[in-house]
């Protein structure tokens, strides 16, 4: 397709979202480069995100414009090969097994740690805060916490297990306030050494190692931001995992980023930038892996707090940026910010969920009561 008929094109479909090229609004978008309209064209999510890393558009109110564009479906609309290319590719190879299990650590959380300390606040902790009181990120991470432990029912003396145990932050608040005893697994170099070292002098140990390792009895279980990195080919054997590691009589608890449906892969410009061999599951998804394992007590949904949350990481990261930008680049800068944008968008528009459930091995005599 010629580059008229591309921009033709983009613009109708931008129309059917209220945004304008060059326009007036804070959303609109700004083209720097006439090449654009083609190549979101070819390769849809990947061509949009790489084009603004390559500095070819801008709009002030990046996750606006993205939102926009989600709320009126454009990404159905255009799409290259890159996302039938990834279908294929998760249905033949088990992307999460073996080496390509620590991809991930590898690429995104062994980044640095004075970015992650610098974006996400006081706790290392990467994932979406609890703003049913909170108002602001240290809070609403801290009530996130807070709220797992009441959940699991922490006591004394408990041994407790984190799958994807990230820089420890969770562990060591359980013992500190709870006086559990624990481990953690990550497969992140840069974590584990970084939880190591503030859980220093408290019955924590941590473990750089793939889940599928473990094989030993812990009172409560908990994973947190890391199912989004099992695949959908691994499902049952996480869950069986999980089970071993619970017992008849221990709980586990799954935090867990969610989509409205079912895939087998992630988008591919997360998948390329971001998120290695990562994809986020469906409710059909766990309940059918988790099947005959657990008794589903409590399906907790507070996926429009990840908006805030992502919100609060972006403006952390911008504010830091001057102290990063000689490590890290401009490239890095507008791709970071383009992933944080359009994953606000993707929580605003209520395309993806966040679930915490709880889980008994063999359900709790007289009922579950969950805590909010």
């Amino acid at each position: 397709m010629n580059e008229s008929r591309a921009h033709a094109r983009i613009e109708s479909l931008l129309a059917a979202a209220g945004l304008h090229i060059d326009g007036p609004a804070p959303s609109d978008i700004q083209v720097h480069d006439q090449r654009l309209y083609s190549r979101v064209l070819a390769h849809g999510s990947l061509g949009l995100g790489e084009s603004y890393m390559d500095g070819w558009w801008d709009a002030d109110d990046l996750d606006g414009f993205l939102s926009r564009l989600l709320d009126a479906h454009l990404d159905e609309r255009v799409g290259g090969v890159e996302d039938a290319w990834l279908f294929l590719k998760s249905r033949v190879v088990n992307l999460q097994r073996g080496r390509r299990a620590y991809e991930v650590g590898e690429q995104h959380y062994d980044l640095g740690n004075d970015l992650f300390e610098a974006m996400l606040g006081k706790r290392l902790v990467y994932s979406c805060g609890y703003w049913n009181e909170a108002t602001d990120l240290d809070a609403a991470q801290e009530a996130k916490l807070d709220l797992i432990f009441r959940k699991l029912g922490l006591q004394p003396g408990m041994r407790l297990l984190d799958i994807g145990c990230g820089w420890g932050e969770a562990l060591k608040l359980a013992a500190e306030r709870h006086g559990i005893t624990g481990v953690g697994v990550t497969v992140s170099q840069e974590q584990a050494d970084y939880a190591r070292e503030i859980c220093r002098g408290l019955p924590v140990e941590i473990r750089l190692t793939d889940y599928r390792e473990l094989d030993e009895r812990f009172d409560r279980v908990f994973s947190v931001g890391m199912f989004e990195h099992v695949g959908v080919k691994n499902y049952r054997t996480y869950f069986e995992v999980a089970r071993r590691c619970a017992g008849d009589d221990g709980l586990f608890l799954l935090h867990s980023i969610g989509s409205n449906v079912s895939s087998n892969h992630t988008d591919p410009w997360i998948e390329k930038y971001i998120f290695p061999n990562s994809m986020i599951p469906s409710a059909e998804q766990i309940a059918k892996a988790s099947e005959g394992l657990f008794v589903i007590e409590d399906w907790h949904n507070f996926g429009a707090d990840y908006d805030r949350t992502l919100m609060a990481w972006r403006a952390n990261f911008d504010a830091a940026w001057p102290h990063l930008e000689a490590r890290y680049g401009e490239r890095f800068r507008r791709m970071w910010r383009f992933y944080l944008s359009a994953s606000a968008a993707v929580f605003r528009t209520r395309r993806d969920q966040l679930w915490q459930l709880v889980m008994s091995p063999r359900g709790i005599r007289g009922g579950y009561r969950a805590p909010r």
